[in-house]
Protein backbone atom coordinates (compact mmCIF):
# COMPACT_ATOMS: atom_id res chain seq x y z
CA UNK A 1 0.00 0.00 0.00
CA UNK A 2 2.84 2.35 0.86
CA UNK A 3 4.40 1.73 -2.54
CA UNK A 4 1.17 2.71 -4.33
CA UNK A 5 0.79 5.91 -2.30
CA UNK A 6 4.41 6.83 -2.94
CA UNK A 7 3.91 6.27 -6.66
CA UNK A 8 0.76 8.43 -6.67
CA UNK A 9 2.53 11.17 -4.73
CA UNK A 10 5.41 11.13 -7.22
CA UNK A 11 2.95 11.44 -10.11
CA UNK A 12 1.24 14.34 -8.35
CA UNK A 13 4.54 16.14 -7.83
CA UNK A 14 5.40 15.58 -11.46
CA UNK A 15 2.11 17.20 -12.50
CA UNK A 16 2.68 20.17 -10.20
CA UNK A 17 6.20 20.77 -11.45
CA UNK A 18 5.36 20.64 -15.14
CA UNK A 19 3.75 23.62 -16.79
CA UNK A 20 1.46 21.34 -18.77
CA UNK A 21 -0.57 20.89 -15.60
CA UNK A 22 -1.08 24.64 -15.46
CA UNK A 23 -2.45 24.60 -19.00
CA UNK A 24 -4.93 21.95 -17.97
CA UNK A 25 -6.14 24.08 -15.07
CA UNK A 26 -6.46 27.11 -17.33
CA UNK A 27 -8.50 25.14 -19.86
CA UNK A 28 -10.73 23.85 -17.06
CA UNK A 29 -11.33 27.40 -15.82
CA UNK A 30 -12.19 28.62 -19.32
CA UNK A 31 -14.60 25.73 -19.81
CA UNK A 32 -16.23 26.44 -16.44
CA UNK A 33 -16.63 30.12 -17.37
CA UNK A 34 -18.20 29.21 -20.72
CA UNK A 35 -20.56 26.75 -19.03
CA UNK A 36 -21.59 29.40 -16.49
CA UNK A 37 -22.22 31.94 -19.24
CA UNK A 38 -24.22 29.45 -21.29
CA UNK A 39 -26.35 28.56 -18.27
CA UNK A 40 -27.05 32.21 -17.51
CA UNK A 41 -27.87 32.88 -21.16
CA UNK A 42 -30.18 29.88 -21.44
CA UNK A 43 -32.31 31.17 -18.57
CA UNK A 44 -32.92 34.38 -20.48
CA UNK A 45 -33.68 32.50 -23.70
CA UNK A 46 -36.01 30.08 -21.89
CA UNK A 47 -38.03 32.91 -20.37
CA UNK A 48 -38.31 34.55 -23.81
CA UNK A 49 -39.52 31.30 -25.38
CA UNK A 50 -42.04 30.80 -22.59
CA UNK A 51 -43.38 34.32 -23.13
CA UNK A 52 -43.63 33.78 -26.89
CA UNK A 53 -45.55 30.50 -26.51
CA UNK A 54 -47.82 32.09 -23.94
CA UNK A 55 -48.60 34.95 -26.33
CA UNK A 56 -49.28 32.53 -29.18
CA UNK A 57 -51.51 30.42 -26.97
CA UNK A 58 -53.50 33.45 -25.82
CA UNK A 59 -53.88 34.71 -29.37
CA UNK A 60 -55.01 31.30 -30.64
CA UNK A 61 -57.50 31.04 -27.77
CA UNK A 62 -58.93 34.47 -28.63
CA UNK A 63 -59.15 33.66 -32.36
CA UNK A 64 -60.94 30.33 -31.81
CA UNK A 65 -63.69 31.75 -29.60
Amino acid sequence: MKKILTHLFDKFLCLVRHEGGQDLVEYALVIALIAFGATAGMRKVASGITTAFSNVSTQLGNDIT
